[in-house]
């Protein structure tokens, strides 16, 4: 059992998300959490101020965690070859920790979101690789939200056991890749759909 001195607000958080990835993110509570501890609630409460601030803390290391493991991927490739590594990187990270990965999911209070330096860096790095084909705005933000939907319907789906075939869902995961490249290098762009 650790020591009420030993809490910390990122040693909280960090057993919090390791939590979230046993029974789910929805399901941590302070109670829980202080279990977990061997401590009673209110030394939770003297480091963190509610499940919302705890959540959120979550919510923020996963997007860190998440974003590294892209950026690392990703880092010197274009094209196929980036987004090939930004979606398995995505996956690997939605399947391996799934408390972890619903909490980026979550909407961040008003605030937290802009000092939120992992959703932030995850966006730049989405806009990033999707220059390398050609995209402008408003199509390069048509095209993030496709990509995020995508990503995300497909790993929850997967998670889940959604999907009941028996063909490998690694190797439709390839193909799912191979149709968004296609669809990325022949973007209807905005102008073409207003003058035809």
């Amino acid at each position: 059992m650790m020591a009420r001195a030993g809490l910390t607000v990122e040693r909280i958080t960090r057993t919090a998300a390791d939590l979230a990835d046993e029974i789910g993110f929805d399901n941590v509570t302070m109670s829980g959490l202080a279990k977990t501890f061997g401590v009673k609630d209110a030394s939770l409460y003297s480091h963190v101020k509610n499940l919302q601030e705890l959540r959120a803390r979550v919510a923020m290391l996963a997007a860190v965690e998440k974003t590294d493991l892209i950026a690392d991927a990703v880092a010197g490739r274009a094209g196929r070859d980036a987004l090939a590594a930004f979606a398995h990187a995505w996956r690997d990270y939605a399947l391996k920790y799934p408390g972890r990965y619903a909490a980026t999911q979550s909407p961040m209070p008003p605030g937290l979101a802009d000092a939120n330096p992992g959703a932030l860096r995850a966006i730049e790095l989405t806009y990033a690789m999707l220059r390398a084909y050609g995209l402008t705005e408003p199509d390069l933000t048509d095209a993030v939200r496709l990509l995020r939907s995508t990503f995300h319907g497909y790993t929850a789906l997967e998670a889940s056991g959604g999907f009941g075939d028996s063909r490998d869902t690694a190797v439709s995961w390839e193909s799912v890749i191979d149709a968004l490249h296609v669809a990325l290098e022949r973007w209807p762009s905005r102008e073409h759909k207003e003058t035809t």
